[in-house]
């Protein structure tokens, strides 16, 4: 994939209908120009947003937490299976409960002490941020867990049943960029 060398971000234009020739111009205003009769697509990518690092220590650092949260505790760490026990509450789960939850919300606190914290861009209404919570929680419900519950901790232990489920959460969200942004338009 072609980029520029000083960081910033490049529109890669490829050119052939099997994406054989490619031409790389930095992405200015000047370079948001109408696109030649010859090219077929554009893409941005921004490679300052590109972290693999820090991807991969952020994975590792979720598959210890996991680790050791089934180690000690015998449970798997679905944070939607986790506060929903707090919904129904049952003698001796409200304790750690409520310890998983605050950990969740004190962490990005203490982070934010040690480091400067980015500001996150949503291009998104209210309206639709509500009816996304909603989506995901109603898919949690009839998925039996979530991303972390079925993604992380179920396809760790083998479980088929985490393997369909993340298989569908992934599919839909890939299909849901799709149309968004590609049949959609926006």
């Amino acid at each position: 994939m072609p980029f520029r060398l000083d960081g910033h971000p490049a529109v890669a234009v490829f050119t052939g209908s099997d994406r054989s020739s490619t031409v790389v111009r930095p992405h200015t205003a000047a370079a948001a120009a109408p696109p030649c009769p010859q090219e077929k697509r554009t893409m941005t990518i921004d490679w300052n947003a590109f972290t693999p690092h820090a991807a991969l220590a952020g994975g590792v650092l979720i598959g210890l937490a996991a680790t050791i949260f089934v180690l000690f505790n015998g449970r798997i760490a679905g944070i939607s299976g986790i506060l929903g026990g707090l919904l129904r509450p049952s003698a001796g789960g409200v304790g750690w409960r409520l310890a998983f939850l605050a950990g969740l919300v004190a962490a990005p606190l203490a982070y934010a002490l040690a480091a400067a914290v980015p500001r996150p861009q949503i291009d998104a209404g209210w309206g639709a941020l509500v009816a996304a919570g909603l989506l995901v929680g109603i898919g949690t419900r009839y998925g039996a867990g979530c991303t972390s519950g079925h993604g992380v901790c179920g396809l760790s232990r083998l479980s088929p049943r985490a393997l369909v489920a993340t298989l569908a959460f992934m599919g839909a969200g890939f299909a849901t960029v799709y149309v968004v942004r590609h049949l959609l338009g926006t």
